[in-house]
């Protein structure tokens, strides 16, 4: 029998969390450690955030539900539901839901997320 030449995710890797956020990751390092893309949906709670970071990835986030707010070089964006927005790696970021609803989203990164990649700056 040939080889399949596709892969149905239907257990995505919950990525532990200690600040409320939901990581389903469905492709990526956690699920394959030798993926060269992450592809992960998310949940940020209302008041989540992240210190700033200088990732060495892209990184592609669409927005399904809620709001989400990002500092880009110092410029303020906030982004609804069916917008988007692509950063490129070596881009100083901080990620942000300072609103009230939690933000659904998808977050793709190329080459694939990992914690020695992302550069997280002390809080």
């Amino acid at each position: 029998m040939p080889m399949k030449k596709y892969t149905i995710q239907n257990n995505p890797f919950v990525v532990p969390t200690t600040d409320g956020k939901i990581i389903k990751e469905h492709f990526g390092n956690a699920t394959n450690k030798t993926s060269n893309i992450s592809v992960a949906h998310m949940i940020a709670p209302a008041g989540w955030s992240e210190p700033f970071q200088t990732p060495e990835f892209d990184e592609y986030t669409f927005i399904i539900n809620g709001k989400k707010q990002f500092i880009i070089d110092d410029e303020e964006i906030i982004l609804e539901a069916g917008q988007s927005i692509k950063i490129e790696k070596n881009t100083r970021v901080q990620y942000s839901n300072p609103f009230t609803e939690p933000c659904e989203y998808l977050a793709i990164c190329l080459p694939a997320f990992s914690m020695d990649l992302v550069n997280r700056e002390n809080s």
